[in-house]
Parts: structure tokens; sequence; C-alpha cells
């Protein structure tokens, strides 16, 4: 049941997308074990050449009531186009990650919401642009209510 879950969540943010975008997955889902330990994995998606796709992170946070932005280092995996995002923000606070990409002149974005427990896939969001910062401070202001909840 699980399985069937996760591959549907992940088929559902592929289907929104017509061109390249990403695909998020759990640590576990690398079959990496170096890649364990990390926050979440993901792929590109309908990049013809995933090797010679660009790809940069940055953690996004509000911590003590101030915004804070990290940024990450996207480590490669040995199948091309994959990657993990490893925590390198503090444990305080509340954080996204927002992954962006370039791969044959298309743009791809995600925000990926950061919970207690992992990743919030149901939470994350994908665009065929660079992500707002306005998106951004929506998608943090949603995480600090929930936890006010």
């Amino acid at each position: 049941m699980l399985r069937y879950a996760v591959a549907t969540s992940v088929f559902a943010a592929v289907a929104l997308a017509d061109g390249f975008t990403f695909t998020i997955a759990s640590p576990m889902a690398a079959q990496e074990a170096q890649f364990k330990s990390a926050a979440f994995v993901f792929r590109t998606e309908r990049c013809a050449d995933p090797a010679k796709s660009q790809i940069s992170a940055s953690a996004e946070g509000i911590v003590q009531a101030k915004r804070r932005s990290v940024p990450l280092k996207v480590a490669s995996l040995q199948k091309p186009g994959v990657y993990a995002v490893f925590q390198n923000w503090g444990n305080e606070g509340r954080w996204v990650v927002v992954l962006k990409g370039v791969c044959a002149g298309e743009t791809a974005a995600a925000i990926v919401p950061l919970g207690r427990k992992g990743f919030l896939r149901e939470s994350a969001k994908f665009f065929p642009r660079p992500a707002t910062d306005a998106e951004v401070d929506a998608s943090l202001k949603s995480l600090v209510e929930g936890d006010s909840k």
C-alpha cells in the first residue's frame, strides 16, 4: 500500500509538468548506501542529456522569527540525473529546500518542505520556472502555521 501511495504521488508530480521537471523520493530509493542519510533524493525528468543539466539548491528557513538562507551542495549519484540533498542547516526552525535546474534551455524548480520527520512529499510544489520569493515565503508560512495548530 505504501509503495502504491509513493508511486502515485511521484507520478502526480511528474504528470503536472509538460517539460523538464523533478521527481523527489526517499533516500532509500537511491539504493546507494552513502546516500541513505540524505534528507531526500531527486531525479531530473524529461532532460535529454541529464549529465549536462545544471542543478542548484538552497535551504530557506525561519529560525527564531528570522529568515535564513543556506546554499546547499547537491550530490550526484551514480546514475546521471539523480541527486541527493544532505541536511547542512540547523535543527531549529522550519525549512524548505528550493531546487532549481536547467536542461537544454528549459528550467525546472521545486519547493520541498521539511517536517520534523523528513521531507513532506505531499506539500512539495513543482514549477516550469524558478520559484518566486513569494512562493518560498508562502511555503514557509504554511509550515510555521502548521506548528501552531
